[in-house]
């Protein structure tokens, strides 16, 4: 039974952790500025903090959405301010002095937090705890936490590369100027599912 539940559920942990979201444009402007040695812990909080996210939710913590609905318009109100806040720091990132950028990447912590705020990760946790768990035991839900965090981390590091090779195109103050504030954009543009 759980055998049966594996690949789906793979296939769609891939699908949803690698293509943009949230997460991880501001791991590809992470990557873009500070490289992807400074990002790990950004990256390590993503994952986890999802794993740790989707297992909650599984457990029970969607129950009480049933029971208060309109604390999903309270934490969707929050998670559009929050983001909008990342698009503004992103966008105004300093440009890299002497070989490494200013300023400080998400830690691990900041990360795993996001995960709270992030209309996309509500949705990816809410849909595979919903169709992909076995059973409704807590180790059924620890199950597809687990895998879909196995699956997310390569995704997410993917799109840090991708950052950290944007990078050597980015070398001109102006020229990393554009990306941040195009990265801001796309961000606040990643924002209108969940204002539907």
């Amino acid at each position: 039974m759980w055998t049966d539940t594996l690949l789906p559920l793979v296939t769609f942990a891939f699908v949803t952790s690698i293509t943009p979201g949230p997460n991880n444009l501001m791991l590809m402007a992470s990557g873009a500025n500070f490289g992807f040695q400074r990002t790990i812990p950004h990256m390590l909080g993503v994952a986890l903090g999802f794993v740790f996210m989707a297992f909650l939710m599984g457990i029970g913590l969607s129950q009480i959405f049933e029971t208060w609905p309109r604390l999903r318009d309270v934490l969707t109100i929050f998670s559009v301010a929050y983001l909008l806040w990342l698009a503004w720091k992103i966008a105004h990132a300093a440009a890299p002095k002497e070989g490494m950028a200013a300023g400080k990447p998400l830690t691990f912590l900041q990360a795993a937090a996001f995960q709270w705020v992030n209309p996309k990760a509500w949705s990816m946790a809410l849909t595979s705890v919903t169709l992909y768990a076995p059973d409704d035991t807590p180790l059924a839900m620890f199950f597809v936490a687990a895998v879909f965090g196995a699956v997310n981390l390569p995704s997410v590091s993917t799109w840090c590369i991708l950052g950290r090779e944007m990078r050597r195109v980015l070398t001109n103050p102006n020229r990393l100027r554009l990306f941040n504030w195009a990265m801001a954009g796309i961000l606040v543009a990643s924002l209108y599912p969940a204002l539907l």
